[in-house]
């Protein structure tokens, strides 16, 4: 799964990495440890442009009664995603790339779990495939809210966890963002491990472990002491 991760460019940084011509989104400071339900950038293509924009991380089908189901729909698998009804119109209609910079998984160590962070090699920016949904509620409430499509390890991640998030190749962000394609048989293929030789980790801090922990320092690589 991908449950924690990284916004720590700046978002004129981002925008010009994935050709954006509209921002519709919050610039204030850079985000170190976006977790679930949060607020995050991403992504879309609207009227032939790409627009970034504010999300809710946790999807929210539109026909959902609860808006709580988006705690439990903040990763859709890529072998089930064509399958399943929480995600499966979204991933034909309603696609988008959520930029980061890098993202955590954990590894059992004994008793503890050692975060590891995941970041390119050259450390430059990248795009999660995400999927969007927009929930309307009464009281004009309206809920725009994502999930980050994830596949199996590649081999950087396999010793730390069995999945990863679907990263998205600069040369295949206009496939995954053109909603005039819906044919499953053109998308699944982008849904792979991303080649493992341009990407590293490294152990961080478990300040990480806390949501509400932020700033640099917890990207900064651990050394164990003892």
């Amino acid at each position: 799964m991908c449950g924690r991760f990284t916004q720590s460019s700046s978002l004129d940084e981002i925008a010009a990495a994935l050709e954006v011509a509209k921002m519709v989104a919050d610039k204030s400071r850079p985000r170190y440890n976006i977790a679930p339900t949060q607020d995050v950038a991403a992504v879309r293509e609207t009227s032939g442009e790409r627009e970034m924009r504010v999300l809710k991380w946790g999807l929210v089908p539109a026909w959902a009664k609860d808006v709580e189901i988006g705690s439990r729909l903040i990763n859709a698998r890529a072998e089930t995603v064509t399958e399943k009804p929480s995600f499966r119109e979204a991933f034909k209609r309603r696609r988008c790339l959520i930029p980061s910079d890098g993202f955590y998984e954990w590894k059992r160590e004994g008793t503890r779990k050692q975060p590891y962070y995941f970041q390119m090699k050259d450390e430059r920016p990248f795009a999660f495939a995400g999927l969007w949904e927009r929930w309307e509620g009464k009281g004009q409430m309206v809920i725009e809210s994502c999930t980050i499509l994830t596949t199996a390890a590649n081999e950087v991640l396999a010793p730390v966890h069995d999945r990863m998030p679907v990263i998205i190749a600069p040369e295949n962000y206009e496939p995954w963002l053109d909603m005039r394609q819906s044919a499953t048989d053109q998308l699944l293929p982008l849904l792979r491990p991303y080649p493992a030789a341009e990407m590293t980790s490294f152990p961080v801090s478990v300040a990480v472990n806390n949501p509400r922990s932020e700033g640099a320092e917890l990207i900064a690589p651990f050394i164990n002491s003892q």
